[in-house]
C-alpha cells in the first residue's frame, strides 16, 4: 500500500458553509488559488445545486485551477448531480463527490426510509455520476454511528457501482480514535473489494478529536484525508489542514507517510482564510496561532537561546512565517517592495505593483516605518477592490468631543461618477461617519457585528474593521484598514455597501431574464 496521504480540502464547501456571510465569487477564487499554490490534491469548492452563486464560484474555480482536481457536492439525486457535472465540465480535471446518510438515526428520522431503499439511492447515484467522469467519490454520511455490517455492505456496493473514494466520516464528531481506527481496519478486512477504491476519512471536531481520528484512519489503511484550512466548519469545524499536514512531516519517521503539500505556503494561506472568512484564529491555535513560536517562560527562554529545538520541534519559516520583518521608509524604492514580496512567497501576478507602491508610499508618510506584515495587509485590501466599485470614498472629515460625547463627521462619496457630500453627528466618530454615509449613498445597510483588530505590532499598527451587515435579507462580510480606525471602519461599511449593490445588479438581472422567458411563453 502506497504510503502517499491525499488532501482533500473542503474549506470552500464544508467550511464556508459555516461562516456569518457567504464569501463572493472573488473571494472563492483567491482561496482556491492559495489552495491551489499550498499542493492540495482535490479542492471541494461548493454545492452547485444549492444555489446560482455557488454554481458560478464553482464554474469559475473548475475553469481556473489547473493544479489540483475540483470537486463539487452533490446529494444522491440526478438533480444535484447534473448540476455539479454542468459546473465542473470546464475543468480540466474534476470529481463529483456524492453521498447519502447511513446511520439508524439519519436513515429512520432525516430519510424516512429503509436502508435497503437508502443503499438503492447510493448505487444509483454512483451509476449516474460515472456517466459524466471516471472520478466519482462516494460518501456513508455519519459512517461513526452506522451498524458496521450496514457500513461494509453500502461500501461494497458503491465500490462495485462505480466509485473509485469512498469517504467515511465522523459527521457529528462522535468516536474515539480507537473506535474509528477499528472501523477502517474492519472495512478493509471484511470488503472484498476494498483496494478498487481508495478510504477517505472526514472527522468533524465536536469533541476536538477530528485530527487524532484522522491520523488514527491513514495508520490503518485510509489514503485520503478531508480537511479546512484552520479547521473552519459546521459547528466545532473540521480536521484541520495544517496539524494534518505538520503531524505527517514532523512525525515523518515514525509514521512513514508523505503528502504534496508545500508547507511554507501554511501561513499565508491561513491568514487569507483568516481574513476573508473574518474568522479569527486562537492565539493559541497549533502550527498557525500567534503563540505558536512564542516562548514567555524564562526557563524556555533561556533554554531557545542556547538550542532552538530545546522548545521548538518545527521552525516557523517551515510553516512560511518570516521573522525577517524588514522596515521600509518612503525612501524605498520599487525594487526593495518587489523584492520583499518575493521573499515572502509572492508572485508579480498576485498583486499590481503600481497600485500596491502607491499604497505603501501613503502608509508610509502615515507610519514612517512599513514593516513586512504591512506589505501583505495592502496586498489583501488591494485584493477586495473592485473594478466597478459604486461607492468611492473621496474625503473623511471627523470631529469628536470626548468631554460632551458628540462627534460630528463629513463624508465625500463618489457614487457612480458623482460626488455627494453629506455632514452627521453621531454617538461617537464611528457612527458620525456612518450616518453621514448613509446619507450620501441613500443605501440602508444593518449592521449585525464590528471587530476592531490590530494588524502588527506597537503603536503604529495598522487597524482592521471587519462588520457583517444585513441587506435585503442577506449578510455580507466588509473589511477596511488603515492608521486610523475610523477611516478603517468606513472603508468596511463602503465595502459591504459595494457588496450589495453588486448583489442587487445580479438580482435585477435575473428577475429581466425572468420577465423575458413569462413574455415569451405568453
Amino acid at each position: 500500500m502506497s504510503n502517499r496521504v491525499m488532501i482533500f480540502d473542503t474549506t470552500l464547501r464544508d467550511g464556508e458553509q459555516a461562516l456569518a456571510a457567504s464569501l463572493t465569487v472573488k473571494e472563492k477564487l483567491q482561496i482556491a488559488l492559495a489552495l491551489e499554490r499550498l499542493g492540495v490534491d482535490v479542492m471541494e469548492v461548493g454545492f452547485p445545486v444549492s444555489s446560482p452563486g455557488d454554481f458560478k464560484s464553482v464554474q469559475t474555480i473548475a475553469q481556473t485551477i489547473k493544479n489540483s482536481r475540483v470537486c463539487a457536492l452533490s446529494r444522491a439525486l440526478e438533480k444535484d448531480i447534473d448540476a455539479a457535472a454542468q459546473a465542473l465540465s470546464v475543468a480540466e480535471q474534476f470529481r463529483i463527490h456524492t453521498f447519502i446518510s447511513t446511520s439508524t438515526i439519519h436513515v429512520e428520522s432525516k430519510l424516512k426510509r429503509s436502508f435497503d431503499q437508502v443503499l438503492e439511492m447510493a448505487v444509483g447515484a454512483v451509476k449516474y455520476a460515472r456517466r459524466f467522469t471516471d472520478d466519482v467519490e462516494f460518501s456513508c454520511e455519519d459512517a461513526g454511528r452506522t451498524p458496521i455490517d450496514n457500513l461494509c455492505r453500502m461500501v461494497e456496493e458503491a465500490i462495485k457501482a462505480g466509485a473509485r473514494t469512498i469517504n467515511i466520516p465522523d459527521t457529528v464528531g462522535y468516536t474515539l480514535p480507537s473506535e474509528f481506527g477499528s472501523i477502517i481496519q474492519t472495512l478493509f478486512n471484511r470488503v472484498p473489494n476494498i483496494d478498487q477504491a481508495v478510504i477517505s476519512v472526514h472527522c468533524h471536531d465536536d469533541l476536538g478529536l477530528s485530527v487524532a481520528n484522522s491520523i488514527t484512519a491513514v495508520q490503518h489503511g485510509a489514503r485520503q484525508i478531508e480537511c479546512t484550512i484552520n479547521g473552519i466548519g459546521e459547528r466545532a469545524g473540521n480536521c484541520s489542514l495544517e496539524e494534518i499536514a505538520m503531524i505527517l512531516e514532523t512525525r515523518k519517521g515514525q509514521l512513514g507517510f508523505e503528502t504534496g503539500i508545500n508547507a511554507q505556503e501554511i501561513h499565508r494561506t491561513s491568514a487569507l482564510v483568516s481574513n476573508l472568512c473574518n474568522m479569527p484564529v486562537q492565539a493559541n491555535k497549533a502550527i498557525v496561532g500567534s503563540n505558536a513560536f512564542t516562548h514567555s517562560s524564562g526557563i524556555h527562554q533561556d533554554g531557545m537561546l542556547k538550542s532552538k529545538n530545546t522548545y521548538e520541534i518545527m521552525t516557523p519559516e517551515s510553516i512560511g512565517l518570516n521573522r525577517n520583518n524588514l522596515n521600509m521608509t518612503s525612501r524605498s524604492g520599487r525594487h526593495v517592495i518587489k523584492h520583499r514580496m518575493m521573499e515572502m512567497g509572492y508572485s508579480e501576478q498576485d498583486y499590481d505593483m503600481d497600485t500596491l507602491y502607491d499604497a505603501f508610499l501613503d502608509l508610509a508618510d502615515k507610519k514612517g516605518q512599513v514593516f513586512d506584515y504591512d506589505l501583505e495587509a495592502l496586498v489583501f485590501i488591494e485584493a477586495q477592490t473592485e473594478q466597478d466599485d459604486h461607492f468611492t470614498l473621496q474625503a473623511l472629515a471627523v470631529q469628536s468631543d470626548s468631554v460632551q460625547g458628540k462627534a460630528s463627521a463629513t463624508v465625500t462619496l463618489n457614487v457612480d461618477g458623482h460626488d455627494a457630500t453629506q455632514t452627521a453627528s453621531g454617538n461617537g466618530p464611528v457612527d458620525a461617519a456612518y450616518q453621514a454615509i448613509s446619507q450620501a449613498s441613500d443605501c440602508k445597510i444593518n449592521i449585525t457585528s464590528y471587530q476592531l483588530s490590530a494588524k502588527g505590532e506597537g503603536q503604529n499598527a495598522l487597524g482592521q474593521v471587519d462588520i457583517t451587515a444585513s441587506y435585503h435579507d442577506r449578510r455580507f462580510h466588509g473589511v477596511g484598514l488603515a492608521t486610523d480606525v475610523v477611516e478603517a471602519s468606513v472603508q468596511a461599511l463602503i465595502h459591504v455597501m459595494n457588496l450589495a449593490r453588486r448583489a442587487d445588479k445580479v438580482a435585477d438581472h435575473k428577475q429581466r431574464i425572468k420577465q423575458s422567458r413569462d413574455f415569451t411563453t405568453v
